[in-house]
């Protein structure tokens, strides 16, 4: 009987992104070691630097683990767990799809569709709007009893703990990773930031310096998505920074090189990880990309 109805789940599953390739997927999160439990997980946090009452964002990979048991749940409960009651938990809960085609590259869509886009992209909705292209993390994580999200329509952050609301308070259309964003909150409250399986160039806290440095080329871009004003649905203009992470590897190599000891690096599961106090990261970005990008 357990049998036919993991075979009939399965089947419901392979209906949707095709069974081959979640057998696939699961095969090589076997082969990547484990298994690996909730009480391992948040051990191996706890290890890295993570203690009760800490304020941090995760970038994460869950398939850069291994195989969990529980897997996203699991993920997901361990970095709560680790946190503690009195630490708050951030992540990304971006929903990039909530924008203008015009800009769409991954992939592309006919010109013809741009208008049907624009005219019944549904709205931002904190609650049920997913996220796109963040990992299955941060999916799962903004649906946990308790966590809340920002109201930015498309580059939102959800949070969980006594600084939730500090965090997510009042984020701005415009800057939305800049002066007033989660991510300057989190900056303010002299937070950290995991990378759990990923490098520098998932570390969305470094589009901070960004918004602070000044260097040539630097501009903003006229964006657009759906959103409610006033509780009617509108498709409405803002002016975001024009973000380039191509060059965050590199500047994280050199933080790490000029702060020795700055960065706490380990293993959850499987998956290399580091942790870093975002406040010094930040003002060493602002300087680097001052003296570098032209």
């Amino acid at each position: 009987m357990a049998q036919a109805i993991c075979a009939i789940l399965f089947s419901q599953f392979g209906g949707i992104m095709g069974f081959d390739a979640f057998v696939k997927r699961e095969a090589q999160a076997v082969a990547g070691g484990g298994p690996f439990t909730i009480q391992q997980l948040t051990d191996d946090l706890r290890a890295l630097g993570i203690h009760p009452g800490m304020t941090f964002i995760v970038h994460s990979s869950l398939s850069k683990i291994g195989w969990v048991v529980g897997g996203t749940q699991a993920a997901c409960t361990a970095l709560i767990a680790a946190a503690g009651e009195n630490g708050t938990v951030m992540m990304p809960a971006h929903s990039t799809h909530n924008s203008d085609p015009a800009f769409w590259q991954n992939p592309p869509i006919p010109e013809s569709w741009w208008p049907v886009v624009r005219d019944h992209m549904p709205a931002y909705d904190p609650a049920i709007t997913p996220t796109r292209g963040i990992g299955k993390i941060p999916e799962l994580f903004r649906t946990f009893p308790g966590v809340k999200r920002s109201s930015h329509p498309v580059v939102s952050f959800a949070a969980r703990g006594p600084h939730a609301e500090t965090l997510l308070a009042n984020h701005p259309l415009d800057d939305d990773i800049g002066e007033g964003s989660p991510i300057a909150h989190l900056y303010n409250l002299d937070g950290y930031v995991l990378l759990l399986g990923v490098g520098y160039g998932n570390n969305t806290a470094m589009h901070l310096a960004e918004y602070r440095a000044n260097f040539s080329g630097k501009h903003r871009v006229t964006q657009s998505c759906a959103m409610l004003v006033h509780g009617i649905r509108q498709w409405v203009e803002y002016h975001p920074l024009q973000l380039d992470d191509e060059d965050f590897p590199q500047i994280g190599e050199a933080f790490e090189a000029a702060h020795p000891g700055a960065v706490r690096a380990g293993s959850i599961g499987k998956a290399h990880s580091k942790l870093i106090r975002v406040r010094p990261l930040i003002d060493f970005s602002i300087q680097w990309m001052e003296a570098n990008r032209r």
